[in-house]
């Protein structure tokens, strides 16, 4: 019985990081950058106004007061993505909106809410320092400077700084593609009528929610009867359209355990037990001449998902091409007593009670309590040669609140 974590650095042995590829901005989302990114031009790239108003000559309103404004004439007025062709000179001004360039000879920026607004003279009542409201070229990024470096996810404002320097397209290591098989004769899919003896297939859909939130693109093809030749035709067709299948039953040692009976015999997937609760029936391996990583999880929904936390998702980060594999994991106080098998990490499901406080959730830990994993914030982490901790105890969790 191998332990979990020499179970999953031989998945990692295996696993490499997705070959680059370069994708539109639009797609890049979700997706770890390849090669550092520069700027090609300057942020801003032009001085121009920070605000509504008029671009002026500091010294012209430099004793203005609501008493005793000072009275400039208007000679242009400039929206933003304009430029003006008039020169601002002693005694003038250009009426601006945020945005736009400042004007040749113009030193400061009067807010609009500081005048008349007027638009052929305007009367400014309170005065402004030189520079006030401009923002310079290259104040925030300069020609060249490396904005983004490799290694880097892409989330919602790295895409917003590479379109600010123009990058229509990226360099990525894409989203994993990921297939994802249910197997079992008893499955139905969900809103269909159960008769006796047959469950709705949760599993897929499960793994398929956990694989896209772990950054992959995945899809699901099931559910697939106990029948060994469908399910390798169901393996087969699907090894050049993704880089990973996921599949969930049939792993065990019954007499219809069918993916374990096909896959045994390609001779490229290795089954073994975990010495870990639940969730001790693995295998992993590769199929196809493309070596195509698979990996096979237990049937059981709970021993499904938890296997899911620690084997998978670590495989699709490295994919991905990040360097942190593993969940977060910290100490906690344990709000109540639990039990854990000998011999086997034991992964309890838990929610948080009070900030470093947790309890376990359900009903009890078996693997098909799924309503105990539903509401659960947390894997509490019971190590291999401990059978019990108590209320108070220092317990180690892994959080599933992270991203």
């Amino acid at each position: 019985m191998r332990t979990v974590d020499e179970y999953r650095d031989g998945i990692l042995a295996g696993i490499g990081v997705l070959s680059p590829i370069e994708l539109p901005l639009s797609s890049a989302h979700g997706c770890v950058l390849a090669a550092d990114v520069a700027a090609p031009w300057p942020l801003p790239s032009f001085d121009n106004s920070s605000m509504d108003g008029y671009a002026v000559l500091a010294a012209d309103v430099a004793g203005a007061t609501p008493d005793r404004p000072a009275v400039l004439l208007v000679v242009d007025d400039v929206p933003a993505g304009y430029r003006s062709t008039e020169a601002v000179t002693p005694g003038t001004a250009v009426r601006i909106m945020t945005g736009a360039p400042m004007p040749d000879g113009a030193d400061a920026v009067v807010p609009v809410e500081r005048t008349d607004g007027g638009t052929e003279q305007v009367s400014i009542t309170e005065p402004v320092d030189p520079g006030a409201y401009i923002r310079r070229a290259a104040e925030d990024v300069t020609a060249g400077e490396v904005v983004l470096t490799a290694g880097t996810l892409i989330g919602a404002r790295q895409v917003g700084i590479l379109a600010a320097v123009g990058c229509g397209l990226v360099f990525v290591h894409p989203r994993p593609r990921v297939a994802v098989i249910s197997t079992g004769s008893e499955l139905v899919e969900p809103g269909l009528p159960l008769r006796r003896g047959l469950i709705s297939d949760s599993n897929s859909y499960l793994l398929v929610a956990a694989a896209r939130e772990a950054g992959a693109d995945a899809y699901r093809i099931g559910p697939i009867m106990d029948d060994e030749k469908e399910f390798l035709t169901t393996v087969e067709d699907q090894l050049h359209r993704c880089d990973l299948i996921l599949t969930s039953g049939g792993v065990s040692m019954g007499a219809y355990d069918t993916v374990k009976a096909v896959l045994s015999t390609l001779g490229t997937v290795d089954f073994c037990k975990v010495a870990m609760n639940p969730g001790m029936p693995q295998g992993h391996g590769f199929v196809g001449q493309e070596r195509v990583p698979i990996v096979t999880l237990p049937g059981n929904p709970v021993s499904s998902y938890i296997s899911f936390e620690n084997f998978v998702r670590p495989a699709l980060r490295r994919m991905r091409g990040l360097a942190d594999l593993l969940r977060p994991e910290f100490q906690v106080t344990l709000g109540a007593a639990l039990e854990s098998p000998a011999g086997k990490r034991q992964f309890a499901r838990a929610r948080f009670t009070a900030p470093g406080v947790v309890v376990p959730t359900g009903t009890g830990q078996g693997s098909h309590v799924m309503g105990g994993l539903a509401v659960a914030e947390a894997l509490i982490v019971i190590p291999e040669d401990v059978t019990r901790v108590e209320a108070g105890d220092t317990v180690t969790v892994m959080d599933l609140r992270a991203p």
